[in-house]
């Protein structure tokens, strides 16, 4: 079994994912994160299953939507050992604004994300080999 690790932006997603939901229904939040981290397992025995969007970034992530709870886009780098999960999004938001370049190397998020967002980007893709 290989293993995964998130940065910290993809702790701080899931942390608002799961304090989101868990204002209507605890069990509910609990669930979406256990399929987070299901999903993160799989990924890292199988890294290539996610899509490359190619649309959205040039650098070398993959996409992976969480099941069942399709709402939630895992962001991913598949050649890091252990794999890299980027960022946790929704679905619902415009992936337009999730613009990556790899000439900056940033990654520019809308509202609450643009704190520390690439920060964790630079980071793992710093550490990359």
């Amino acid at each position: 079994m290989s293993s995964y690790q998130f940065t910290p932006q993809a702790v701080e997603d899931l942390f608002e994912i799961w304090s989101y939901i868990a204002l209507d229904d605890s069990e509910a939040a609990n669930r979406v994160e256990e399929a987070v981290y299901a999903a993160g397992a799989f990924l890292a025995d199988t890294p290539l299953a996610g899509r490359i969007r190619e649309d959205l970034t040039s650098l070398p992530l993959r996409f992976w939507l969480v099941r069942p709870y399709r709402n939630y886009w895992i962001v991913y780098h598949p050649e890091t050992k252990p794999l890299q999960v980027i960022r946790i999004l929704h679905a619902a938001r415009t992936f337009s604004r999730y613009c990556v370049r790899t000439e900056e190397v940033s990654l520019q998020m809308p509202f609450r994300f643009a704190a520390g967002s690439y920060f964790a980007l630079r980071t793992v893709l710093r550490s990359t080999p």
